[in-house]
């Protein structure tokens, strides 16, 4: 690959952005530069990146997750419920992380049996999760919204664990980033993930098992929602339902602002990773210097529907140069 090449490629812009971005909040606060700072305000953002990740598969196949929120309250729920029954916390988190699994599995077979578009099928399936994750609290004692707490101190202590001087929410990150780069662009799973999104019908053709695909990339994208929610349960000490609440919206611009195509059959994990990284630094870059955290959710919205739309029209305006070249080169060969 050569030095042109690279410049041109997403991610590079990613990255110079993410070094802007760091940069000007920098400036605006010294604070935001310290190597404390800049590692450990990942905790708070990092979940979000986490799901992305899985979430990526989805998207590339043309499908979407709308209830990967739900399921981080559903799995963080799962636990203390259990925790409260007398179970121990490891084999606790293990069921946590099955449920997210089961859930995401359970998406994949709504939408092969009833051939509805994913996005109402997860938008349903989401406000069932939550319910249940409501109705799950309370049978733990705990109404609304409140939380369940008083896990065990080894669980709890997870989130404040440094692996080589970075915090385990980030190092999970980055080795699920890494897992997740060799599992899309280096296996056959991921030369079906890429042929579904870009032509489902020839995928069926070409003896790809679209199903079996389909069910692993949701029950993935299940199991780290289920994993993110266990990462805020170990780092706020507790296991409340809302935990998702306000990681969707993030977790969808990640994905698209790395270079996913939300029509599918495009994308990179390390775009997603990026981006998850320029996002959760932007909302916290913001509240740093006194941006409030509504303002912040508000311009991370605004960001999504300004990518959505400038990758379409750069999609509609490519589509464009190619046609004008083909009549281009027919009337040459005319003449």
């Amino acid at each position: 690959m050569n030095a042109l090449h690279l410049l041109k490629r997403w991610e590079t812009v990613l990255a110079g952005l993410l070094v802007a971005e760091i940069a000007l909040f920098g400036s605006m606060n010294p604070a935001f530069f310290a190597p404390s700072t800049l590692l450990y305000s990942t905790s708070d953002f990092i979940h979000i990146g986490i799901t992305a990740l899985a979430l990526t598969l989805v998207i590339i196949t043309g499908g979407i997750d709308l209830s990967v929120g739900s399921v981080m309250g559903l799995s963080a729920i799962t636990l203390g419920l259990l925790w409260t029954r007398g179970v121990d916390i490891w084999i606790a988190s293990i069921a946590a992380l099955a449920v997210g699994a089961l859930v995401g599995g359970l998406n994949s077979l709504a939408i092969h049996i009833s051939k509805v578009n994913p996005l109402v099928i997860t938008l349903g399936s989401g406000f069932l999760f939550g319910g249940t994750a409501l109705v799950l609290s309370g049978l733990a004692g705990a109404t609304g919204y409140e939380g369940i707490s008083g896990f065990d101190p080894a669980f709890v202590g997870l989130a404040n664990i440094e692996i080589v001087g970075v915090p385990l929410p980030l190092a999970l990150f980055l080795v699920a980033t890494i897992g997740f780069m060799a599992l899309l662009h280096r296996t056959r799973f991921g030369r079906y993930i890429y042929l579904i999104g870009q032509n489902p019908r020839a995928a069926v053709y070409s003896g790809v098992p679209v199903f079996r695909t389909l069910t692993i990339a949701y029950a993935l994208t299940g199991t780290m929602a289920a994993l993110s929610g266990l990462i805020m349960a170990s780092y706020f000490g507790s296991a409340r339902s809302d935990f998702g609440a306000t990681a969707l919206m993030p977790a969808i611009t990640a994905v698209v602002l790395g270079g996913t195509s939300i029509y599918g059959g495009s994308g990179t994990i390390l775009g997603t990773a990026l981006a998850a990284l320029l996002v959760g630094y932007l909302q916290s870059g913001l509240q740093m210097v006194g941006v409030s955290s509504h303002v912040s959710s508000a311009l991370s919205g605004a960001l999504l529907v300004v990518v959505v739309a400038l990758r379409s029209l750069t999609e509609m305006g490519h589509v464009y140069y190619l046609h004008r070249r083909v009549l281009k080169k027919v009337g040459s060969k005319q003449q």
